[in-house]
C-alpha cells in the first residue's frame, strides 16, 4: 500500500548556499540547459509543491514549457500538467497569482484546521485541512489517496528545511551557480535543523560552468534494482543464436513500472538489447528523466554493426541512472560504457552478484565461463 508519494526535492542555489538576493530582482542562477531538466523533471512528476511565501515572492507558474513533453503526458493518459500544491499556515494567498490563474491543472492548498482562507482561493483551489499546525506526512498521506505517485518539491528554504527534517526526501537535486551571494539577509537553500546524513552521490552534470548534484536517501541497490536486474538476465535466454554478446534489458519509471524491455537480436539482427527497449520508447516521453535502465552486461562503447554505441542512446535519451550485472570483458573491444556513463554525470551501479547469469547466457562464446 502506497502511503505517500515519492519525493524529489530541486533548488538552485549560489556557491555559499543562497536562493536569492536582496536587490528586489530575481536572481537567475540556473541556466538555460538546467531549466530544461527541470522541465522534463516536472513532466515526469504527478504534482509541484512550493510554499505560500515562495508565491508569494516568486510568483511562480509551475508549469512545463515544451510542448512537446506537455504532449507526452497527454499520449501517457495523465493531464497536460502537473497538479500544483502549497501550503500555507495564514491562508493569506492572492487567488490572481500565477499558481491559481495559469495552467488548467488542480490545484491544491493544505492549511492548518480552521484557518480562514479567502472565498477567492477556495474559488480556484481545493483547501484541505491538514491538522493544527499542518502536518507534512498527513498531507502527503492526502496527496497518495488522491493518486500522487510522484511529488516535486521546488522551495522555498522553509519548505526545504521542513521536508528534510521530517526525512521526507527521497531525491535531492542541487544546482549550484559559480556566484556568491554574500547577504546573511538574503533566502538559504536551508534553515538551521536535523538534517538526514544517509545521502549518497546518485549523479552529478555540468551545465557550462553550473554544477548539479544529485542525491538519494535510500540505499543502493535497492530490492527492486536487484529484481529488474534478473528480469534483465532471464531476457537474455530469448536472443537468438549469435556470435556476440546475449544481453537483456529493462527500462523501469521512477516508481518502477516497466516501460519497455528489449533483448539482442530483437527486431533487427544488429540490435542490441538496450537499443531494442529504447526503440519501442518516444524520445520525448518525459519519464525518461527519471527512469532507469537495467542491462544484463555493461553499456557498449564501441561497435562495428552501428554507428551509435549504446552508451551513446542512454546519453541522448537523458536517463540518468543504469543498473548493469556484467563488465563486457575484452572479448572483442575494450569497453568503457561504465566510465563514460559516470563522466556524463550519469549513475552507474553495479551489481557482480548477478554476474554468473550472464555468464551463463554467453558459454557460447570462446573464453567464457559461467
Amino acid at each position: 500500500m502506497i502511503t505517500r508519494p515519492h519525493v524529489l526535492l530541486s533548488a538552485a542555489t549560489s556557491l555559499d548556499g543562497y536562493l536569492d538576493d536582496t536587490t528586489g530582482e530575481r536572481l537567475v542562477l540556473s541556466t538555460e540547459e538546467d531549466f530544461a531538466e527541470v522541465d522534463r523533471i516536472r513532466a515526469g512528476s504527478d504534482a509541484i509543491l512550493v510554499g505560500a511565501n515562495t508565491i508569494r515572492a516568486d510568483n511562480p507558474r509551475l508549469l512545463v514549457r515544451s510542448p512537446e513533453l506537455r504532449r507526452a503526458r497527454v499520449e501517457a493518459g495523465k493531464p497536460e500538467q502537473p497538479v500544483k500544491v502549497t501550503i500555507t499556515a495564514t491562508g493569506e494567498l492572492d487567488p490572481d497569482s500565477r499558481f491559481f490563474t495559469t495552467g488548467e491543472s488542480e490545484k491544491l492548498v493544505y492549511v492548518p484546521a480552521g484557518v480562514v482562507v479567502p472565498d477567492g482561493v477556495r474559488a480556484v483551489a481545493t483547501v484541505v485541512e491538514a491538522g493544527s499546525p499542518v502536518d507534512l506526512r498527513e498531507v502527503l498521506r492526502d496527496l497518495a489517496e488522491r493518486g500522487i505517485g510522484r511529488l516535486m518539491v521546488e522551495g522555498g528554504g522553509r519548505i526545504h528545511t521542513w521536508f528534510l527534517g521530517e526525512g521526507l526526501v527521497d531525491e535531492l537535486r542541487l544546482a549550484i551557480a559559480p556566484v556568491f551571494v554574500g547577504d546573511s539577509r538574503a533566502p538559504r537553500f536551508v534553515g538551521p535543523g536535523s538534517f538526514p546524513r544517509n545521502l549518497t552521490v546518485a549523479g552529478t552534470r555540468q551545465f557550462g560552468d553550473l554544477v548539479v548534484l544529485s542525491y538519494h536517501t535510500t540505499p543502493e541497490p535497492s530490492e527492486a534494482d536487484v529484481r529488474r536486474l534478473r528480469q534483465a538476465v532471464a531476457l537474455a535466454d530469448l536472443c537468438p543464436p549469435s556470435a556476440t554478446f546475449r544481453v537483456g534489458a529493462v527500462i523501469t519509471d521512477a516508481d518502477d513500472v516497466v516501460l519497455a524491455t528489449g533483448h539482442s537480436g530483437e527486431g533487427d539482427p544488429k540490435n542490441h538489447a538496450e537499443e531494442a527497449a529504447l526503440a519501442k520508447l518516444d524520445p520525448a516521453d518525459p519519464r525518461l528523466a527519471t527512469a532507469t535502465i537495467y542491462s544484463s552486461l555493461e553499456p557498449c562503447s564501441t561497435r562495428s554493426s552501428r554507428r551509435r554505441t549504446c552508451t551513446k542512446l542512454i546519453l541522448d535519451a537523458a536517463i540518468p541512472r543504469i543498473v548493469f550485472a556484467w563488465r563486457e570483458p575484452e572479448q572483442f573491444v575494450d569497453c568503457i560504457g561504465a566510465e563514460l556513463l559516470e563522466k556524463a554525470g550519469r549513475r552507474v551501479i553495479e551489481i557482480p552478484a548477478l554476474a554468473a547469469g550472464v555468464r551463463r547466457a554467453n558459454t557460447h562464446l570462446s573464453g567464457v565461463r559461467p
